[in-house]
């Protein structure tokens, strides 16, 4: 049977944690206390469930709830979006940030349509061959939306099972061979029951044990948490700053971007060089734009979305 260990205070011998005990712990805890979110009810489509996980990276939930039920108001399928031009994609992404995203969720409509005639496939490698599909994603769409057993690891996730199970304040910041191997052993054999266990586990993470001022006091794994048992050492690693945002060229290309954006056509260069003072930080970002195919440059110093 596996087995969650963790240092006791003393540090002399272990606490084992059956896993099934420790599925138990975490689920009942998540029956009681998951947020109602759009993507998790049993009327979202799998298309749903991937537009989700799409605008999910890296930006909060508070920020997606307007951004994606707007999104699937305007294409509630993927063939919908494939049909309209991925600067409608850019334009509709608005400020969720890393529009480059929606580039590639378009990319994965029309991926989609041309070889699954419309519907998002049920194959985990077929979903990983998506565009813009990465392993979290895949393995998360195949999880959510279709009920299968696969490891399912986000930053939330990472970070509780650093913790509980490995007995440090955060997780390195790649995911390690180490990390695959213990989600791979944590998880439920019955399907249906691992897949809830992956949105309990990301759940606890997000809601309670948390990258800044965990909860720990109303952990349900507190006593069984290697880090709490092990005193909450401190992290050891390199330090861990937070993205800065104000004054950056990420600064600059939203900026770029929200011209572009406001209108539903070509747009003047005298209008781009309006939003940045600093002539060459702002050729730079918008140079990064077009490279990225966020922008499209035409004739005589006008630039679009791309068409």
């Amino acid at each position: 049977m596996q087995t969650i260990s963790a240092p006791r205070a003393d540090a002399r011998t272990p606490v084992e944690t059956p896993a099934p005990l420790l599925h138990s712990i975490v689920l009942d805890w998540y029956r009681e206390n998951a947020r109602d979110l759009p993507w998790r009810t049993p009327e979202a489509s799998p298309w749903a469930v991937m537009v989700s996980e799409f605008m999910l990276q890296q930006t909060p939930v508070k920020r997606v709830l307007p951004a994606y039920a707007a999104w699937l108001e305007r294409w509630p399928t993927p063939a919908r979006l494939a049909a309209d031009a991925p600067g409608e994609a850019v334009r509709m992404w608005g400020r969720l940030g890393y529009p480059r995203r929606a580039l590639r969720l378009h990319a994965a409509a029309t991926a989609i349509v041309e070889r699954h005639g419309g519907r998002v496939p049920d194959d985990h490698a077929e979903l990983l061959a998506l565009p813009g599909v990465g392993e979290y994603t895949a393995a998360a769409v195949a999880s959510f939306a279709f009920k299968q057993r696969h490891a399912v690891l986000d930053t939330n996730v990472r970070r509780v099972f650093a913790r509980a199970v490995t007995g440090v304040e955060y997780p390195a910041n790649a995911t390690t061979a180490a990390e695959r191997r213990v989600a791979a052993e944590l998880l439920p054999d019955a399907s249906e029951v691992a897949a809830e266990w992956a949105v309990a586990v990301m759940e606890l993470g997000a809601l309670v044990c948390t990258a800044r001022s965990p909860e720990c006091g109303g952990c349900p794994l507190r006593a069984r948490c290697a880090w709490q048992r092990a005193g909450c050492p401190p992290h050891q690693g390199p330090a861990r700053r937070g993205q800065s945002y104000e004054g950056t060229d990420r600064q600059v290309r939203g900026k770029l971007l929200a011209v572009l954006r406001a209108q539903h056509g070509p747009v003047a260069r005298g209008q781009l060089d309006v939003v940045w003072p600093d002539d060459i930080q702002r050729d730079r970002a918008l140079d990064g734009l077009v490279a990225d195919g966020l922008v499209e440059p035409l004739a005589d110093g006008y630039f679009q979305l791309p068409q």
